[in-house]
């Protein structure tokens, strides 16, 4: 089945089965910038060299334009779509398990693609992503993806670890010790979706097609799986920084993580290195959303326009260890990146890739699936213990 198709059909039942609160308007021209602009953010991904000088991409940006731009740090896609329905903001890095409610929700607008001259310098593969696209119409602008990687100790494992097994079930590394509070799990409901993926190759008789599409049986099998988990965990992670102290002083050594900590980790000098495992990965695709209410929408549209300059994405691209949304960012060398490193982190890896979205029940693959408001729910009962 194709992945696409799919997710177009999740996004439509999405918007269907969510509120009628009224939709913007898609703006149909630009004015003069308003002198600001205000992000919600995945940490990492919005820098003015504050943690390497070498990686600033918003001083050029506000010397341009004369938009200063003002940055919240999200941990979380539910703390992203929290924030957007509280307002205040005028762009997201949204996620495909935010975007969607985000659409659904009308917390974000139409956004013109003819208003963001370096659109046509985008991956074809995205442009339409069923992500940030309903109905033929794009809700943002895409901005980087890339996969949730295993990362590892390289002194704990001698080799690198070839399944996601050292994370979900106890077992003794090669360094002769148990995993046993040794590991860590994402602190989000979208981590059951890792579950899912695991059991789809090692429990295939529950018939598992996509790890957002889960029935009760299918569902309750992840759960398990989480529950057996929790007994290895030291720490449900959501805040980068701290997973990155915990890989360096709280003998942690393997967990699912970003490119992001596996990178600054490295740059310590700490014994880590990531891998995807055999079972696959799930994996992210954030995309530049526009806030219905933004207060600031002519600098909202020249940040978007920004975000795909070449040299922004290549540099962003080496920064996270992610895969920029514009191609020639792997080539041209306008930035840091190069072909090599775009392939080491994944360029052609895209069909591999299960993108998180938002689980509903009128899902495609069978008749009735668990929605996402029960995984919110249960997910904090499993990591409570319960």
């Amino acid at each position: 089945m194709n992945k696409f198709l799919t997710c177009c059909s999740i996004a439509s039942l999405l918007i269907a089965q969510t509120s009628s609160l009224q939709a913007a308007e898609m703006m149909t021209e630009l004015g003069a910038g308003e002198g600001e602009v205000v992000i919600v953010a995945w940490p990492g991904y919005i820098e003015r060299g504050e943690t390497d000088k070498s990686f600033d991409w918003v001083t050029s940006f506000e010397e341009k334009t004369g938009c200063k731009v003002s940055v919240k740090s999200a941990n979380t896609s539910d703390e992203m779509v929290a924030l957007m329905n509280e307002g205040g903001f005028d762009l997201v890095t949204a996620s495909g398990d935010a975007s969607l409610r985000l659409i659904a929700g009308k917390r974000v607008q139409p956004v013109n693609v003819d208003l963001v001259p370096s659109w046509s310098d985008v991956d074809d593969r995205l442009k339409d992503a069923p992500w940030h696209t309903v109905d033929g119409t794009h809700y943002g602008i895409p901005y980087m993806w890339g996969p949730n990687v295993l990362m590892y100790n390289t002194e704990a494992f001698s080799e690198a670890p070839t399944s996601w097994k050292v994370v979900f079930e106890e077992m003794t590394l090669s360094d002769g010790k148990s995993n046993q509070g040794r590991v860590q799990a994402y602190d989000g409901p979208i981590h059951i979706a890792d579950a899912a993926n695991y059991l789809m190759t090692h429990k295939p008789e529950l018939g598992i097609k996509s790890p957002y599409e889960l029935n009760q049986e299918q569902y309750d099998a992840a759960l398990d799986l989480l529950r057996q988990q929790r007994k290895l965990v030291s720490r449900y992670w959501h805040d980068a920084f701290i997973q990155i102290d915990d890989f360096k002083n709280e003998g942690v050594v393997a967990s699912g993580s970003w490119p992001f900590q596996v990178n600054l980790l490295k740059g310590d000098g700490v014994p880590v290195a990531s891998v995807i495992p055999e079972e696959g990965a799930t994996g992210w695709a954030d995309t530049t959303m526009l806030h219905a209410e933004a207060e600031h929408p002519n600098c909202a549209y020249m940040w978007m326009e920004h975000t795909l300059s070449s040299n922004l994405q290549s540099d962003l691209s080496v920064w996270f260890g992610a895969n920029p949304s514009v191609p020639a960012a792997c080539t041209d060398g306008r930035g840091m990146q190069t072909a090599e490193g775009c392939t080491a982190n994944g360029l052609d890896d895209f069909d591999k890739i299960k993108f998180w979205t938002t689980p509903v029940s009128k899902c495609e693959s069978q008749e009735q699936c668990v929605p996402y408001y029960r995984w919110v729910s249960d997910y904090i009962g499993v990591i409570g213990g319960r």
